[in-house]
């Protein structure tokens, strides 16, 4: 029987299930992990939309950005707005499909600004018209909205363009967009959930986009379950090959002694 398991056919077999069932039980382990990772997020959102309003100075400050793990927290400012300073976002998704999000500094009471975005609002019959945008509210005002940490390559996979029209960009890059104003900006950005006086006319609120847990517990599940497949294989094909290595080796029908002797005795008979 070890001659049959160790023939250079089952030896190849068996260096296939060694490399193929640990990476099996590996891939369900990393995909457990990715869910791990995106349950956290999803509790950190939950626990961060639902905590109480706190000043926007106390979750930022100028020149810095803003704590992942604050990320989605209410925060609040008053002061006025700077349309003459807003900026259109490219390819931001809203009711009605692609369009454009608008982000408009709020010169806060305290000195700096913060990074509103306002609120999706749809393109013109091109991608290369100015959309109409509801006005900013003139005067002073109270907002409160959810608080982001800046926009940046590498958690967007975006990059803005120099080819973009004038005041538009792909992403909020703060630093940037910091540069090119003429008084200091606090780092992140907020998302608009409220403003006092609320205007007649406004952008479209940007809706939450809840964290996606996928596939990924499913996933690790299924990655297990073709490791066990694939041992139940394994064992199956091994007790197969010793059944027909062993039935091979029995002798023949027509070479048994007593058929044989029955033969002869056919022949005594038919004389």
């Amino acid at each position: 029987m070890l001659k049959v398991l160790f023939s250079r056919r089952m030896l190849a077999f068996h260096a296939l299930v060694l490399v193929v069932v640990p990476s099996f039980i590996w891939l369900g382990f990393w995909q457990l992990g990715r869910w791990e990772v995106r349950s956290a997020a999803a509790q950190l959102q939950q626990d961060n939309l639902a905590a109480d309003p706190v000043p926007v100075a106390e979750l930022t400050s100028v020149g810095g950005d803003i704590d992942p793990g604050d990320r989605w927290r209410t925060v609040e400012a008053t002061g006025t707005w700077d349309s003459g300073n807003e900026i259109l976002l490219r390819n931001r998704d809203g009711s009605a499909g692609v369009g454009f999000h608008v982000l408009t500094p709020l010169v806060t009471e305290e000195g700096p600004a913060v990074l509103v975005n306002r609120g999706w609002v749809p393109r013109g019959e091109t991608a290369l018209d100015v959309p109409e945008v509801p006005p900013a509210p003139e005067g002073t005002v109270e907002v409160a909205g959810r608080i982001h940490y800046t926009e940046t390559e590498e958690n967007t996979g975006l990059r803005n363009r120099d080819s973009l029209p004038e005041g538009q960009l792909l992403m909020v890059d703060v630093p940037a967009v910091a540069e090119e104003l003429p008084y200091e900006v606090y780092g992140g950005y907020v998302e608009l959930t409220a403003q006092d006086p609320v205007p007649e006319e406004a952008p479209e609120p940007v809706a939450v986009r809840e964290t996606d847990l996928g596939m990924s517990a499913s996933y690790a599940f299924q990655w297990w379950v073709f490791s066990v497949v694939a041992v139940v294989g394994w064992i199956y094909l091994m007790r197969r090959e010793v059944r027909e290595t062993a039935g091979t080796a029995k002798p023949s029908a027509g070479k048994d002694p007593d058929g044989e002797a029955q033969g002869e005795a056919r022949s005594t008979s038919t004389v």
